[in-house]
């Protein structure tokens, strides 16, 4: 559980560097300790200055027959260092190891969550970063496209009040964490044509209680998956458990959802079709056109 909510929850952008050595040239060694970054490189055509990824990365699928160096809470600095980077893009939030990497005279970047309007100016810093600007700003600009294309499709219709769930004991309605209204799947709920239930709060998770989500009366459930998916029978069994709570608007109108994905989590390049999943769960007969 620990490790799923570290990878969903702590990721997004705002850039920072600390800059050890000047580069005359984009960085041809890059490790990436953020998934969401490992996606970015990719995306924007970087992927081979990529040499070293998280523990949690797992797409695009060249990232995952790289060199795993650890993860947030774990980076494997001798690991790293053998690697021989030119560059480190690390959490913000890892001062350690960025203090590590720089008395090693390795030039690092870091990153901290935001908004979805961070996840685009993380793209365009990230071209420039790596000598790949025209491609990145082409990527930027297609999920900007793609954003506003959902917005459209869904204008006009019953926003729908939502709890997207995150995390939650299996088989139970324990220790549940839902999307609180700070953050980026706040927006992404927004864009997809609902309300999120927890908009009023200032996190970007929330640990609610059966009590919680009762007083919330949430007209659609939406159950989010990034890891190991589940066989249509325990995706089932999973949706079974909401009928321990009859009362909830949405359990009443059969409008409990289950989806899987590391896309739903990880705000990087696919963000905009997690976003239409989101949409088309909600509304579905807004893409029947």
């Amino acid at each position: 559980m620990r490790s799923y909510r570290c990878a969903s929850l702590a990721l997004l952008f705002v850039i920072s560097s600390t800059t050890v050595t000047s580069q005359s040239s984009p960085p041809q060694r890059i490790i990436s300790l953020i998934p969401a970054v490992t996606e970015i490189l990719f995306a924007i055509g970087a992927g081979s200055q990529v040499i070293g990824v998280s523990n949690y990365d797992v797409y695009p699928p060249a990232a995952t027959q790289l060199p795993r160096v650890g993860g947030l809470v774990d980076p494997a600095v001798e690991t790293i260092l053998s690697l021989q980077p030119d560059l480190v893009i690390a959490y913000e939030t890892q001062f350690t190891l960025i203090k590590q990497l720089a008395n090693a005279g390795i030039n690092v970047s870091s990153y901290t969550h935001g908004t979805l309007d961070h996840i685009l100016a993380g793209i365009r810093s990230l071209g420039v970063q790596t000598g790949h600007a025209t491609r990145a700003e082409q990527v930027a600009r297609q999920i900007e496209s793609d954003l506003q294309g959902i917005r459209a499709r869904v204008a006009g219709r019953n926003r729908p009040r939502t709890l997207l769930v995150f995390a939650k004991e299996p088989l139970s309605i324990r220790n549940l964490f839902a999307n609180g209204g700070k953050g980026f799947h706040n927006e992404m709920l927004e864009i997809a044509g609902s309300k999120n239930v927890f908009a009023d709060t200032t996190r970007p998770s929330v640990q609610a209680s059966t009590e919680t989500i009762l007083a919330r009366a949430p007209e659609v459930i939406i159950e989010v998956r990034a890891g190991n998916a589940l066989k249509p029978t325990d995706i089932r069994r999973e949706l079974a458990v909401w009928n321990l709570l009859p009362s909830l608007p949405a359990v009443q109108a059969g409008r409990v959802y289950f989806l899987q994905g590391a896309d739903l989590v990880v705000p990087g390049p696919r963000i905009a079709i997690a976003t239409e999943r989101l949409a088309r769960a909600l509304h579905p007969d807004a893409f029947k056109q």
